[in-house]
């Protein structure tokens, strides 16, 4: 059911809003690309303010501790693979490192690889399958905080049951390990076949090109994997009555861009500014790499809000040209005749 009672606690939305809501959870647009009717001006508004009703900051600190709380299982998990593995696994680890070190920033990377190396000096089978279980179990239960919080921003009081969520969860967290591989993978592949190149192809300028166009194939197939990553989260995470897959959206757009720009720049902060380490300390590491995990979630919930708000606005739009909330619907279809029937959208 959609909301009788706003899930932070403030009044119930008034009659006329918690309809809209209903028609977004049961009629999903086929495109969110379509702005002719609500400016970017207008949206960027209305996405701040919902931002702040649905406590986005706050819920982002708590994605933040969820995604650190499912790092070190997953290191546990990767440490015993790598133990296991050939001594060849030592220059797959080197080059997984520097891919990490682009995002990550360098002095939480330290704590990482100290935790990583400490927990690879003993390794077994039964390790194995017991960091396995406990990574896609801890993941999972970030993926449930990230339901939750897509719930709130589509206004879902009640969605799925604790069992169903559960489940859910875990399928959602497998996908996205199966993802996340395949753009490591390509990554590291792009990162061989350059190597390959310089090492076969006697003319430099041509060894060079190749090696650039490999590397840039790569990066791009890293990128759309990442897209796809927001894809599936957007659309099996929240609790709608309905979905319809989207690719790319303008929320995972924005919210891929600017993952990148803060991490980047958060880096370079950390970098010519060091003053957390007289503030924090020893854990001054720790607490970069929570920020970064929250500047992680932070991003992933303003796409959705990007999202939800185009919904939202698409529906307004419907309920605009009549006043008859059933007419609207039976005129919606799934909500492709009516915007095609204004303005040619």
């Amino acid at each position: 059911m959609v909301i009788g009672a706003h899930p932070s606690g403030e009044p119930p939305p008034p009659r006329s809003e918690t309809r809209v809501w209903e028609l977004v959870s049961r009629l999903p647009l086929r495109s969110l690309w379509h702005l002719q009717s609500v400016p970017p001006r207008v949206l960027a508004a209305r996405t701040w303010n919902s931002m702040q009703v649905d406590r986005i900051f706050g819920h982002a600190a708590e994605l933040g501790f969820y995604f650190l709380f499912a790092l070190f299982p997953t290191l546990f998990c990767a440490s015993s693979v790598l133990g296991l593995a050939a001594r060849s696994a030592r220059q797959f680890y080197d080059q997984l490192l520097d891919y990490l070190s682009l995002v990550i920033p360098t002095a939480a990377l330290g704590t990482v690889l100290q935790t990583f190396n400490e927990t690879a000096v003993a390794a077994s089978s039964g390790k194995l399958t017991f960091g396995l279980i406990a990574a896609i179990w801890s993941a999972s239960v970030g993926i449930s905080a990230v339901q939750d919080t897509l719930d709130v921003v589509y206004k879902i009081e009640k969605g799925r049951s604790y069992f169903v969520a559960r489940l859910y969860a875990i399928a959602i967290t497998i996908i996205l390990i199966f993802i996340f591989t395949g753009g490591l993978a390509t990554l590291l592949g792009a990162d061989f076949f350059s190597r390959l190149a310089h090492r076969n192809i006697h003319y430099s300028v041509l060894a060079t090109a190749l090696s650039i166009t490999v590397t840039l194939i790569g990066w791009m197939i890293a990128t759309l994997l990442l897209a796809l990553s927001f894809a599936v989260i957007y659309y099996w995470a929240p609790s709608v009555k309905r979905r319809r897959w989207h690719w790319l959206t303008p929320g995972a757009a924005v919210g891929i861009g600017a993952w990148l720009i803060a991490s980047l720049g958060f880096r370079v902060y950390i970098h010519y500014f060091q003053g957390y380490s007289v503030t924090y300390g020893s854990l001054g590491a720790v607490i970069i790499l929570l920020t970064w995990f929250y500047i992680t979630g932070l991003m992933l919930l303003v796409g959705a809000e990007i999202n939800s708000e185009i919904e939202c606005a698409a529906v307004e739009d419907v309920l605009s040209v009549s006043s008859n909330p059933l007419l609207a619907e039976e005129m919606s279809g799934e909500r492709s005749a009516p915007r095609k029937a204004q303005s040619g959208r």
